[in-house]
């Protein structure tokens, strides 16, 4: 398949078509599962040619030939140049973030974080004396505000995690180049099929795959496309010359691979790789399901009268809607949500009485997921911080799932009431 043909086919056709290697796969549609820790060489040159990065695999922990077709899927979905997928989502934030940093610089990011994304920029990068400003990611006034002469990157959350706002990738793209500076987008709950924050500017895009992904709740892994655009040589990147002068364009993922994910051991495991392939397949029409009954079981939850509020970008009256229609050009609003019940001990006499809808702390599942951030992920955090970070206690979180959308409701409905 050549890459001319493939940028004409529709995204449900691209899913499923991109990247396969079936020549060099003996026929097979999905590639070998390589589990194996280290790759025999035939002559001392190979593997000296190997480890002066002229080809080859050497180590499990550097790269493994089922994790790159992977890579190389996840990059054309995202019409990005390169990939390194990874252990996890954290991973993939960690990693790419402490490429980018050193000791003493500054970022700014969107305040709605996934909880421990912000554990990571507030609490951990205090040790490297490394200050992230964060601030509300759809206001750029005052994230333009926030860049100082320390800043190196811009990052947001497509959607914000739990806090439902939905960032402008352009407007704040145009914003980071205009400062000279990289955006780095997690387009985790966004997804390839609902947004390319690429296409529209972004520098860098980060699953955790785990989530819609993979989107059977059996594989862990995290991966970071480079758009391959962003020039390294200018500007305040002085420190990445030697990673433009082997990679070029593709500087930072040289860099986050070279010296964070192999040095930390993030490797992905080969067979979450393939079982995250194995779930790619179908993402198109998951991610259509999941959008339809969100859309469908936010407007119940909105009429319940047992239901306080709902926070959906696709509900009138929500402040990201308008960004939200153009940004993901109509197909959605996005998967998941929060609501509200009356107290915290209704949220949980709720949960307690679902019989379909499972509570466990994950979101993106094929299944419908439910839980009370408040008093689980967030439970160790100060009422301050869980204020800041939109935290309540009345306030459960819902990843919508692809069963009938009718019995989703109808759970709720008996949970509920």
């Amino acid at each position: 398949m050549n890459d001319a043909d493939s940028q004409k086919w529709g995204f449900s056709t691209r899913v499923i078509h991109s990247a396969q290697d079936t020549e060099n796969w003996q026929g097979a549609t999905l590639p070998p599962l390589y589990q194996n820790a280290s790759h025999r060489h035939p002559t001392a040159e190979s593997l000296s040619d190997a480890f002066s990065g002229k080809g080859g695999h050497i180590y499990g922990r550097l790269a493994n030939p089922t994790n790159g077709a992977l890579e190389a899927k996840l990059a054309e979905l995202e019409q990005g140049k390169g990939a390194v997928v990874m252990a996890s989502g954290m991973a993939a934030v960690s990693n790419t973030c402490m490429a980018l940093l050193r000791a003493g610089d500054e970022f700014v990011s969107g305040r709605s974080l996934f909880m421990s994304t912000w554990l990571l920029f507030t609490q951990i990068f205090k040790k490297y004396n490394i200050t992230a400003h964060l601030v509300d990611p759809t206001d750029l006034t005052a994230v333009s505000s926030a860049v100082t002469e320390k800043t190196r990157f811009i990052y947001l959350e497509t959607i914000g995690n739990p806090a439902m706002d939905v960032p402008d990738i352009a407007g704040l793209a145009k914003l980071a180049h205009n400062h000279g500076l990289p955006l780095v987008v997690d387009n985790t709950l966004g997804t390839p099929y609902l947004v390319n924050p690429i296409s529209l500017g972004a520098d860098v895009v980060i699953h955790s795959t785990t989530k819609y992904i993979s989107g059977h709740g059996n594989a862990t892994g995290g991966v970071v496309v480079d758009g391959g655009h962003f020039d390294w040589s200018s500007g305040r990147f002085d420190d990445f010359s030697p990673f433009v002068d082997r990679k070029g364009e593709l500087a930072l993922l040289d860099r986050i691979w070279r010296e964070h994910h192999i040095n930390h051991g993030t490797t992905q495991s080969p067979m979450n790789s393939y079982l995250t392939m194995v779930g790619l397949d179908t993402l198109a029409l998951r991610m259509e399901r999941h959008l339809e009954n969100a859309r469908k079981v936010a407007e119940f939850l909105n009429q319940h009268p047992k239901v306080s509020w709902v926070n959906f970008p696709g509900l009138d009256g929500h402040a990201g809607k308008t960004v939200a229609e153009r940004q993901f050009e109509g197909k959605g609003y996005g998967a998941m949500f929060t609501f509200g019940l009356k107290d915290e001990r209704a949220c949980k006499e709720a949960i307690n009485r679902l019989q379909m809808i499972y509570h466990l702390a994950n979101i993106g599942d094929c299944k419908s997921l439910i839980i009370h951030p408040a008093s689980t992920q967030y439970v160790s955090f100060d009422p301050q911080t869980k204020e800041h970070l939109g935290i309540h206690t009345d306030m459960l979180r819902l990843s919508v799932g692809i069963e009938d959308a009718d019995d989703i409701m109808a759970d709720l409905d008996q949970a509920i009431s």
